[in-house]
């Protein structure tokens, strides 16, 4: 491997000195304007994609905005990089006599990165605008368990109040939430992102904040470019154990993950962690122990609009059944991804083992491949709509125009029809995003879900509830959300789990998302680097990692 040149990040480290001089000096946090200059002395280099939007942890649920969430912020909980288990982090501690009432206590010494401290007040008010309607924050679903979620987010209609009753400052740091029912495993959902303490910056300033977010966590945003680049700094007066090894983190925009892995092996970036399926045969020789291959929290589906009559009416279940079974997943994970998914047989992840909510099959046949039974099932449903589906999905990120490819042939030979299912791709994974949170899908989509966090309910509430945060198919049945409510309000774990199983029973008969396979996570990286893990996530531990 050519190796990189240190040059230019030695020119880079003077003005990145000057740089944090002067933000001491100023009283500043938020890092100097990036520019030119290469990259810092000690940063690690990384391949990623535009995030959809600002990076609003409430308004933020797709993966390349969340590394960076995930960077700069630090919430209550936070989830152990190597077995998941969610941890105290900004909580001293979270006590509850009955699973529904919870009084939290903030530790002392946490500030945000300008200067502000971290209190009560800055989850609560935090939480308030998130749940609010009036502020768009697609991961205002996620605290519709608190008291009072109805008032200030009524599915209809104008709020009839501005804050959730079921939270009350008590003092600067600690805080009381009442959900709506028990709901036992409430605080490990708290590690989440969308559940992060905001700065009144955020509230003052909202448009300056956007442009250049104020967090709490271990690195600041010094610099982002659109299409081009996102650099982060470490930062120094971070208040956790988990303080970053290097001087920070450089992620290059990639629309082509081919490119990003040439760019790694030609030394010019440091780490991929979206390995492309073509060089799957190459990648362990290649890179021999620099190649990570681990399980994950990932599953691929394939949603239906369901807010588009032709997919929703009487007998349609059928046909979205029969489609499932037109798909080869064996065949297809083996030829092209060589061992790093699994064909799915539900709608979570081997991840979480038996006892955490997984169990296999409970989709049943309709996740295997069957064609004589797809052509049959379509047939009896009413055919497809206007005689074919598309499959669609970004494409500049995870190799996806193979599989979509290979998918759409199965469904092709399977039903012995050429042109029954076509491939719509979509640019880039922005656009992607846009088009899916519009509603303008027509056909069936990509979704790719990596877990918030490591529960059974991750997997199935905000993807599949009545208007939740990522529903974006808008599939909605009474029985499955009573039986969610049911799960949640178990203090029990094993009821709990059996409870959401048999809420997956409606998924495999009502098939609103088609299962594909289980998604292992991925990387390889540079001779420059060292101490890089994947979590459970998939995502890089960037704070870990050293640079040599």
């Amino acid at each position: 491997m050519r190796p990189r040149g240190r040059g230019t990040r030695a020119r880079a480290a003077a003005g990145l000195a000057c740089c944090a001089a002067v933000a001491l000096l100023a009283g500043a946090t938020s890092g100097c304007g990036g520019g030119g200059g290469g990259t810092a002395v000690g940063a690690v280099r990384a391949s990623w994609g535009d995030p959809q939007g600002p990076l609003e942890p409430a308004n933020t649920n797709e993966v390349q905005g969340g590394k960076v969430l995930n960077m700069i912020f630090r919430g209550l909980k936070a989830y152990d990089p190597r077995t998941g288990a969610a941890v105290n982090m900004v909580a001293e501690k979270i006590a509850s006599p009955d699973q529904r009432h919870f009084t939290i206590t903030v530790k002392d010494g946490w500030t945000f990165s300008d200067g502000e401290k971290v209190t009560a007040r800055s989850f609560v008010d935090a939480w308030n605008y998130a749940a609010l309607v009036d502020n768009k924050q697609k991961n205002a679903s996620f605290f519709q368990d608190i008291e009072g979620y109805d008032k200030v987010h009524p599915a209809a209609g104008s709020p009839t109040a501005r804050t959730l009753s079921g939270l009350a400052v008590k003092d600067e740091r600690t805080f009381t939430v009442a959900l709506r029912t028990t709901f036992s495993t409430w605080p490990d959902t708290l590690g989440y992102s969308a559940y992060a303490p905001l700065p009144r910056a955020f509230y003052d300033q909202h448009e300056k904040w956007l442009k250049k977010p104020i967090g709490n966590g271990p690195y600041l945003i010094d610099s982002y470019t659109k299409g081009s680049q996102m650099r982060l700094t470490r930062w120094d007066r971070y208040a956790g154990p988990d303080k970053a090894r290097n001087s920070g983190v450089e992620l290059r925009v990639y629309t082509d993950n081919n490119t990003a892995y040439t760019d790694l092996q030609a030394g010019n970036i440091d780490l991929v962690d979206d390995i492309p399926s073509a060089q799957l045969k190459n990648v362990a020789k290649d890179l021999g122990d620099r190649y990570i291959n681990q399980p994950a929290g990932i599953i691929q589906t394939l949603v239906f609009p369901m807010y588009d009559p032709a997919w929703n009416k009487p007998g349609m279940e059928k046909v979205r059944q029969g489609l499932s079974m037109a798909i080869d997943r064996k065949q297809i994970t083996e030829q092209i991804y060589r061992r790093t998914r699994t064909p799915a047989t539900d709608w979570t992840s081997p991840v979480l083992g038996a006892k955490g909510g997984y169990k296999e099959g409970l989709c049943g046949e309709a996740c295997g491949y069957d064609p004589t039974r797809a052509r049959k099932l379509i047939e009896d449903g009413g055919g497809l709509p206007g005689g074919r589906v598309t499959i669609t999905s970004n494409v500049d990120t995870g190799s996806h125009r193979l599989w979509m490819d290979a998918v759409c042939n199965s469904i092709n030979n399977a039903l012995g029809k050429d042109q029954a299912c076509t491939v719509d791709p979509v640019g880039t994974f922005a656009d992607f995003r846009n088009q899916i949170t519009d509603h303008r899908m027509t056909g069936m989509f990509r979704s790719g879900w990596q877990m918030d966090y490591p529960l059974v309910q991750n997997f199935l509430q905000p993807l599949y509830y009545t208007d939740a945060s990522s529903n974006y198919g808008k599939f909605s049945d009474k029985g499955f959300d009573k039986l969610v409510d049911e799960a949640n309000a178990e203090s029990d774990t094993a009821k709990a789990v059996a409870k959401f199983q048999q809420a997956e029973k409606i998924l495999a008969a009502q098939m609103p998302a088609i299962p594909l396979w289980y998604q292992n996570g991925s990387a390889g990286y540079s001779t420059d680097i060292t101490d890089v893990e994947l979590n459970p996530f998939s995502v890089p531990v960037y704070e870990r990692i050293t640079v040599k």
